[in-house]
């Protein structure tokens, strides 16, 4: 065993130390920079321990930022001056991102499509579902079913206008980029996307992004021991631009196949081509993603974004988040899909939402279209599927410094579902709607 057993986190929380936690980071850093070498970040990292123990005394706690000191100096000594800026550069960006929280967004945030926001919160008081107090009213009156026809229809709308922007770029369009952070409906609003567009006389041909991972041994992990499949370095950016050129210019490739069972890809296993009169239809977390397609002519693509923007308050004055949305249905999405319960996708999701901040959000404003796929009534749904289970995670995690992170969404989260009145019956709820991608019983191909 080595001087030190535990370390300060930023909150002063005292934790074990976890030396793997060292080399993860260091891997991370590599890997954003295209190094995929695991036993060079190891070694790396025993430089930093024994660099560490031999500055402090033996029994001494060192703090996080003592230890991304060494990690900085040992990259900068050992000749990785690119990881090095690297991770210099997150530490940075956490920083920036830990101020304008604790600053409670005085400031814009380049991460909010601000005047989509703006119609959203109009359309929402304009129908009396800009508070959960005035969506309790409208429930007890009866007008559940109402409320749903509503919230559909102003989706529904949305995507008639994104058809139509797509239609008018005519000929000259090659690919059609559908974006947005975990569980914000892309499978869903894909499928009616294309249906509309296929009426209009447009063929599309999909191509499924998942197949271009790397093997499942070259993802870095969390301190938990998570893969990161979130992060846009988890794809092989590279292979993925390589081939949009080529199937834009009317080229045949062999695509990836992805196992997912045993986190191995396959290189060239089924041609794809894109003919005259077709478009390239992606569905993807990272197609917003500068690096995703850089080598496509803005003009030959269209990019759409979504996320669930609900513009509604609870009782304490505060909007609800829409990322805690987003955890929910993909609770619901996981549990029934990828046999994956809803606990774990709570103290997964720290590492979602880090870096769909990093890699995601910041390129919202980038979209030619912006889809809100938020349904007004979807927190009554939630509030009587799982308000129980996270009473019960509120409790289980407080006070827990490891946990931190899984207790404050927790907490949060278990009010939003309080402060609203709980609705079993999903009935009225359309079979294609975007929610039945996550509660089930939609009629669409969504898995």
């Amino acid at each position: 065993m080595g001087k030190f057993q535990f370390v300060i986190k930023r909150t002063g929380a005292i934790v074990p130390f976890n030396p793997e936690r060292v080399a993860n980071a260091i891997y991370r850093a590599a890997v954003a920079v295209g190094g995929r070498d695991k036993t060079t970040s190891e070694l790396l990292s025993q430089k930093v321990i024994q660099l560490l123990e031999s500055k402090y005394v033996e029994g001494y706690t060192p703090s996080i930022e003592e230890i991304q000191d060494a990690v900085e100096k040992v990259l900068i000594e050992n000749g990785h001056a690119k990881v090095a800026k690297e991770y210099i550069l997150y530490r940075e960006e956490a920083a920036r991102r830990r101020q304008q929280d604790s600053m409670h967004f005085s400031k814009p945030s380049e991460l909010i499509p601000w005047p989509k926001i703006w119609r959203s919160l109009d359309w929402a008081v304009s129908h009396e579902l800009h508070t959960s107090e005035s969506l309790n009213k409208r429930i007890s009156n009866g007008e559940f079913p109402q409320i749903v026809h509503e919230a559909e229809s102003a989706y529904e709308l949305q995507l008639d206008t994104a058809a139509e922007m797509i239609k008018q770029k005519g000929s000259q369009l090659k690919m059609v980029m559908v974006s947005g952070p975990s569980s914000s409906g892309k499978t869903t609003t894909t499928l009616k996307l294309e249906q509309r567009l296929m009426k209009m006389g447009m063929r599309f041909v999909p191509l499924v992004v998942d197949n271009y991972f790397f093997d499942l041994e070259l993802h870095p992990k969390d301190e938990f021991g998570d893969y990161d499949f979130e992060t846009p370095q988890a794809l092989d950016l590279e292979m993925i631009n390589d081939h949009l050129v080529r199937l834009a210019k009317g080229e045949e490739v062999k695509i990836p196949f992805y196992d997912f069972k045993q986190g191995i890809r396959h290189l060239n296993q089924t041609p794809l081509k894109i003919n005259e009169n077709e478009v390239l239809l992606i569905d993807s977390l990272h197609g917003l993603y500068p690096e995703f397609s850089s080598a496509i002519p803005a003009q030959e693509k269209f990019k759409l974004y979504l996320e669930p923007l609900l513009q509604m308050k609870g009782p304490d004055g505060y909007y609800f988040h829409w990322t805690d949305l987003r955890l929910i249905r993909r609770m619901l999405r996981d549990s029934v899909h990828r046999a994956y319960a809803p606990e774990q996708t709570l103290l997964h999701w720290h590492y979602v939402r880090s870096s769909e901040k990093r890699h995601i959000l910041p390129y919202c404003q980038s979209a030619d279209y912006i889809v809100n796929t938020s349904m007004s009534y979807e927190v009554a749904l939630y509030s009587a599927r799982l308000l129980s289970s996270f009473i019960e995670w509120e409790k289980k995690y407080e006070g827990d410094p490891l946990r931190k992170d899984a207790f404050q969404r927790a907490s949060r989260v278990r009010k939003m579902l309080e402060s609203v009145t709980p609705v079993q019956d999903d009935f009225p709820v359309p079979a294609d709607s975007v929610l039945r991608e996550f509660i089930g019983g939609s009629i669409l191909d969504c898995h």
